[in-house]
């Protein structure tokens, strides 16, 4: 491999990030550059030896990289005085300079760099990309088999969300597995990034509408599944959510390899009985393994069916999946627990999730539910994915929270009246223009015993720290 240098628009980002781990640990020089650099990323990145720049400018011309790797971040728009939002991009155009996207300087360098191709086990759905990506690394470090992974998160078990791994003496190629994210590649390449990392192991793990910025409808997703699935070799395997129409849909396009479906289904070859903490992995009707584990919800269930599926397409033992699932420790911020004020039954507990779609609002929800019991359940969440700031799935959220016993919604940046969206849930549900005012709300209404649970896919104005010091009067009163 020769090393180069190559400088990272959108550095700070969840995939770039990781991408620039990844080249640095190849032995590759790494600078890079973003808007508000900002951590945790950015502290991990200097700590790997990695340059950071502020903002955009065109003299980062004078690094002189061999190559310019772009993130979906940057485009050509202009501000409102026309001048360039970021001129770097425009100064690499007009002087011809070398430039790719993220997914593709991947798949080039590290996923199939030539003479070293790697076995890539892709993560794609809706919804559970990171953590199912997290549980099928997991499931093969304990196995032995020592992969790579690039995840959009941070995986507990591992500290780090990216890594090279390496050979394992059973495989014939190293073991990669990836989130696949069907958001699209780059200004310059509208395809969706999954269709650059052409896996042998393709989890398709649930499809819905969503990225409503980029997708007109679920059709025009669903064709780029599809996309995925032609890159799938005969001897590869597709692990298929077997309850959802629309991946049916997918499949029906045409596809070339084993499909393995999973799901309650009743033609799901992979099934799962139990309770979510503790479950029994049937394949064509014969248990293979059990699963028990602190995690709760019935879409970890199936994320986790999924993970030993693919792990089992390279060589590991069902029995074996399902017992490295038990030492799982999930991702941060997928229900982690920020704080306790208070103690024993009396606590309040503040939490933090990912969930911004309405479904995963409504799996989270449900998945504390059926942890909690009767206990309350105050859920505090804001609309902030481009999806939601369109309000394409407004109509869906006293569906999403159904579960939880009041619910408040941040409504920052919203063009839709979220007050009129939530109003069938009547008193149950509150709204506030700011974060102090959201935390003066669940102050009000929160009792000793409460569980809260915060859902945003940002950093939510520092809103559980907040809640935790202004529930202290609570629990002690």
């Amino acid at each position: 491999m020769n090393a180069m240098h190559i400088h990272i628009l959108g550095v700070c980002g969840t995939f770039m990030g990781g991408l620039a781990a990844l080249a640095r640990e190849a032995g590759h020089r790494v600078t890079g550059c973003d808007s508000g650099v900002y951590p945790p990323m950015s502290d991990q990145l200097r700590a790997l030896g990695i340059e950071l720049i502020e903002g955009y400018s065109a003299d980062q011309l004078g690094l002189k990289p061999d190559m310019f790797v772009v993130g979906n971040v940057v485009s050509r728009a202009r501000l409102a005085d026309g001048t360039p939002r970021y001129p770097l991009m425009e100064a690499i155009l007009e002087a011809g300079l070398p430039y790719t996207s993220g997914p593709q300087w991947l798949s080039d360098h590290v996923l199939h760099a030539p003479g070293q191709s790697r076995h890539v086990l892709a993560i794609a759905g809706t919804h559970g990309k990171t953590t199912t990506t997290a549980m099928l690394s997991w499931v093969l470090e304990h196995a032995g088999l020592k992969p790579g992974f690039l995840i959009g998160g941070v995986p507990l078990n591992f500290g780090v969300s990216a890594r090279l791994g390496s050979l394992a003496p059973s495989q014939s190629r190293p073991l990669f597995v990836i989130e696949a994210d069907e958001y699209d590649t780059a200004f310059f390449d509208k395809r969706s990034k999954f269709v650059h990392y052409r896996p042998r192991t393709a989890v398709l793990n649930n499809l819905e509408f969503d990225h409503a910025d980029i997708f007109p409808d679920l059709a025009a997703i669903e064709r780029q599944f599809h996309h995925l699935v032609r890159t799938v070799p005969a001897s590869g395997r597709l692990v298929v959510n077997a309850e959802q129409d629309s991946l049916q849909r997918v499949l029906d396009l045409g596809h070339w390899s084993e499909v393995a479906g999973f799901g309650n289904a009743p033609h799901a070859a992979w099934q799962m009985r139990g309770e979510p903490s503790d479950f029994e992995v049937l394949h064509q009707g014969a248990v293979k393994g059990r699963v028990q584990w602190a995690l709760g919800g019935v879409h970890n269930q199936m994320n986790a069916l999924a993970a030993v599926i693919a792990a089992d397409h390279v060589g590991v033992a069902v029995s074996d999946a399902c017992q490295a699932l038990s030492s799982f420790e999930n991702v941060r911020r997928r229900m982690e627990v920020r704080g306790h004020v208070g103690t024993g039954t009396q606590a309040i507990t503040v939490y933090d999730d990912f969930a911004h779609h309405p479904t995963a609002i409504r799996t989270t929800v449900d998945g504390l539910r059926r942890q909690v019991g009767t206990a309350r359940i105050l859920a505090v969440f804001e609309p902030r994915s481009n999806t939601m700031k369109l309000g394409a799935m407004k109509s869906q959220l006293p569906w999403s929270l159904e579960q939880a016993d009041l619910a408040f919604c941040h409504t920052t940046g919203l063009d839709w009246d979220a007050a009129e969206a939530l109003s069938s849930m009547g008193a149950r549900a509150s709204t506030a223009g700011d974060v102090d005012s959201l935390v003066a709300q669940v102050k009000a209404a929160a009792r000793p015993g409460d569980h809260v649970l915060c859902m945003s896919n940002g950093g939510f104005g520092g809103v559980h720290g907040k809640l935790l010091q202004a529930l202290k009067g609570i629990a002690s009163a």
